[in-house]
């Protein structure tokens, strides 16, 4: 496959600028609870002082600047800031503790560190100066840490002043000290296979893995992924899903900036919040996890918003409940609502449905056909072999989206990326004859019963169909006769009462005995990780605590 048929060789500045040109007076950014708006032409501005201002610090082309930081007004500007000037940001999980942090910053040798106040319970000041005893006592603008020999600076997202860092503020006064010639002249450097951002991905197996993406990666990425949407400049895409994570600073920034859509975010998810502002902004298009969603549809107050203005968006990040997206195209006028599949290592989009999608069954139970430019494959894991229709296998891919590989992990990255430069997702799915993908569990989720496999997502599909069940995750129950049992951990809606006998009297004679949950629980909610996945493996511990005896 020709590649270049696909992508255009551009970085994220000039992305930017494109945008800039074509709507420099339309909104790019808006925070309807704050009345915060910039037009594409202040937002590019911004973008340059902040620019500017890291240039003055002495930010280098390759250095990393790591963002520990919900989604502020500033983050959008520091992604395409230190873009422009051929540095590398980190997107750290907001949800870390010090551990994890510390991991973070030492494994992947950063510079340079964003922070806000805190998060929830975690005190992000707290945890530098425990981190960063120097702080206190070191100039600024020579800090040395034992325990970080690279990092070299500290700064607050933030006009205020903390010991030991710059502020926000400060940063942006700094840009009359570069010209514009020093500016253009480092931006000239840049290449478009230049690592421009580092993810580390949640780490369910072992360490977290800094995953390195090009301009290339997440550009032409977010440019399909918006094509696959029809998103274009009157377009206002609301999105309260994390921007540290791939579904944010990609599917939704990289889409938007792309299209020249407006980027109307929250700082965080809060089901009023994204209602209003929907209907505050007269929203096209909303994207969200399927928790997101399900808590939207189910809300008291859902009926007391306008969400007539919505067309598409984005489900994606966990599997989507196959009544869910009914419902958004129902209930939310979410006619052209897509799903996504794909990985942090595939930047993150492999696979899209369509926005004009004319099967219901197809949008609604598959995760779509390929993108453009990028081949997808379902292969034997056991054999290598690749499969036909109706096999399923580890769904693959291979093209301009793959990763240029962990920081720092050849062995990993030579596990991920076959030597035929093909991706392993982990993923078993199945593909039909058409060409689309569906996706049945994780390799590693996949019950074995007796011999026979079990899909859990085909199985939660179904008791997402009893009226009264908000939501259904099934595990693997471990068993000593039979190796795994089904079991189920069911969410009720308020004021539902049933039992697990009646769960399993509605499954009889409509799927095979065996994928009927053996076992089930009533609970009032799931380990979330902090882009709004179910931790399964959390689930399969409490399953083993339960049933000791399955």
């Amino acid at each position: 496959m020709m590649e270049g048929q696909f992508t255009r060789d551009v970085t994220l500045g000039q992305l930017l600028d494109e945008a800039v040109k074509k709507y420099p007076d339309n909104e790019a950014v808006v925070y309807a609870d704050r009345d915060y708006r910039e037009t594409w032409r202040e937002f590019s501005e911004t973008v340059d002082r902040v620019a500017k201002g890291l240039m003055a610090l002495g930010v280098k082309k390759g250095d990393k600047v790591a963002i520990w930081a919900t989604n502020v007004p500033h983050w959008v500007t520091l992604q395409f800031a230190v873009a422009r000037i051929g540095a590398i940001l980190i997107t750290v999980n907001i949800n870390y503790k010090s551990s994890e942090i510390e991991y973070v910053l030492k494994q992947s040798e950063a510079e340079n560190i964003f922070i806000i106040d805190g998060y929830r319970d975690t005190d992000y000041i707290n945890t530098m100066y425990e981190l960063i005893p120097e702080l206190k006592v070191q100039p600024r603008d020579r800090l040395r840490s034992e325990r970080f020999p690279h990092l070299q600076r500290v700064i607050f997202l933030g006009p205020e002043k903390h010991r030991g860092m710059y502020s926000m503020n400060e940063v942006m006064d700094m840009a009359v000290q570069v010209s514009d010639e020093e500016y253009m002249e480092r931006q000239a450097t840049l290449s478009t296979h230049d690592v421009v951002m580092m993810q580390y991905t949640s780490g369910t197996t072992g360490f977290p893995k800094g995953v390195m993406l090009t301009h290339h990666n997440i550009g032409n990425n977010g440019y399909w992924i918006g094509v696959n949407e029809n998103l274009g400049p009157n377009d206002r895409v609301c999105f309260p899903v994390p921007l540290f994570h791939c579904f944010g600073c990609v599917l939704a920034v990289m889409a938007c900036v792309n299209h020249a859509s407006t980027m109307v975010i929250l700082e965080k998810y809060d089901p009023v919040n994204v209602m209003m502002s929907i209907e505050m902004e007269r929203a096209t298009a909303l994207y969200g996890v399927p928790t997101m969603f399900i808590a939207i549809l189910e809300h008291p107050l859902f009926d007391k918003f306008d969400f007539s203005t919505l067309r598409t968006g984005i489900m994606a990040g966990s599997p989507c409940p196959v009544k869910t997206m009914e419902e958004c195209v129902e209930r939310m006028n979410m006619k052209e609502v897509t799903i996504v599949y794909g990985l942090t290592e595939s930047s993150p989009g492999m696979t899209q449905t369509r926005y004009d999608e004319p099967s219901l069954e197809k949008k609604c139970s598959t995760v779509g056909k390929a993108l453009p430019g990028v081949e997808v494959a379902v292969i034997d894991p056991e054999t290598g072999e690749h499969l036909g229709p109706g096999k399923p296998g580890e769904i693959c891919c291979r093209g301009y989206n793959v990763m240029k590989g962990y920081y720092n992990m050849p062995e990993e990255t030579a596990k991920a990326i076959d030597k035929d430069g093909w991706l392993h997702s982990g993923d078993i799915g199945v593909m039909d004859e058409d060409g689309y993908f569906a996706i049945t569990g994780r390799l590693k989720d996949m019950i074995i019963r007796g011999g026979e496999n079990i899909y859990p997502k085909e199985v939660e599909d179904f008791i997402h169909r009893i009226e009264g069940i908000s939501d259904a995750q099934v595990v693997g129950v471990p068993s000593k006769k039979y190796g795994e049992q089904p079991g189920a951990f069911i969410i009720l809606k308020p004021g539902v009462t049933m039992t697990a006998e009646d769960v399993q009297d509605y499954c009889r004679g409509k799927i095979a005995w065996y994928k009927i949950p053996k076992y089930i629980a009533f609970v009032n909610e799931y380990p979330l990780t902090a882009s709004g996945k179910v931790m399964k493996y959390k689930l399969r511990e409490m399953a083993a605590e339960l049933w000791p005896d399955a």
